[in-house]
């Protein structure tokens, strides 16, 4: 491979780094604060703390990395992560169905948010791509992973965290009745963009790419203007920011929209991949 696809690579797993970074962030947010107002009751309600932590500052070095190799250090940090936002999966599923109730719609909307772990999930298995890519140029084994092509697997690994978190804020935004017509933003911007990427991924052109890579722009944008309507939002509450101690637990969550950001961050990093490797082709 000549020097300018190795670079050009390289600089598409540093970018899904700072996906992974961008995840990680806001896992180590919004846990601090959900788990803050749930008083620490468990001891491993501090594990995603210490884990996104870890990743976001694995991540961090990553985006600064530009050997074409994979880190020891941040690929367990990566896999800790990612290992430690599916148990959280399975300890807020286990909250929610011990409640009075289990598993209904009430319990959806004020039990632990049951697709939250997914996030730090997510950031691990992104981050984890980052190290593949990176050293993809200089190995002999093809870049692959499951007997997938890597760049495609990444691609699906955003797609689906972006419908996972679409998800989430339908469910959350539903509790809230879509009071405010932008609370409908993120439930029609991202899945267009996961739409896509999927088929920027499965029928790669220049038309498909894009169309993928206009509306993963968006959907980063909203998600840091999501944190401004949040905290618009917040500033509804009594006291407003005054009380910013009692109303940052009350929410919307500050932190959570960013997730967005990452995510899309992280499919911008495929599409770079893609179009490299059919330029190789």
């Amino acid at each position: 491979m000549s020097e300018a696809g190795s670079a050009a690579i390289n600089s598409a797993a540093r970018q899904l780094n700072s996906g992974a970074a961008l995840l990680a962030l806001a896992v180590l947010a919004d846990s601090a604060v959900e788990h803050y107002r749930g008083s620490f009751h468990n001891r491993a309600m501090y594990a995603p703390l210490a884990s996104a932590a870890l990743a976001l500052g694995g991540s961090l070095a990553g985006m600064r990395d530009r050997r074409p190799a994979r880190h020891p250090a941040r690929d367990a940090i990566y896999a800790i992560a990612a290992v430690t936002g599916i148990a959280g999966f399975g300890f807020h599923a286990y909250n929610i169905g011990k409640r009075p109730g289990g598993f209904s719609w009430l319990n959806f909307f004020y039990a632990a948010p049951i697709g939250a772990p997914f996030a730090l999930a997510l950031a691990g298995l992104l981050g984890r791509g980052a190290e593949r890519v990176r050293e993809a140029p200089h190995s002999r084994r093809s870049a692959s992973a499951l007997g997938v092509p890597l760049h495609r697997l990444l691609a699906a690994v955003s797609a689906t965290g972006l419908a996972g978190t679409v998800a989430e804020a339908a469910l959350l935004h539903f509790r809230g009745a879509y009071h405010n017509p932008a609370m409908l933003l993120p439930v029609t911007v991202p899945p267009v963009a996961a739409t896509c990427l999927a088929a920027a991924t499965l029928a790669p052109s220049r038309r498909t790419r894009r169309l993928a890579r206009w509306w993963l722009r968006l959907t980063a944008f909203l998600g840091f203007a999501g944190v401004g309507l949040h905290a618009y939002g917040i500033s509804r509450n009594m006291g407003g920011w005054r009380n910013w101690s009692q109303n940052l637990l009350n929410g919307p969550p500050l932190p959570a929209p960013p997730s967005f950001t990452g995510l899309a961050v992280s499919g911008l990093a495929t599409l770079s991949l893609i179009e490299e490797l059919d330029r190789i082709a």
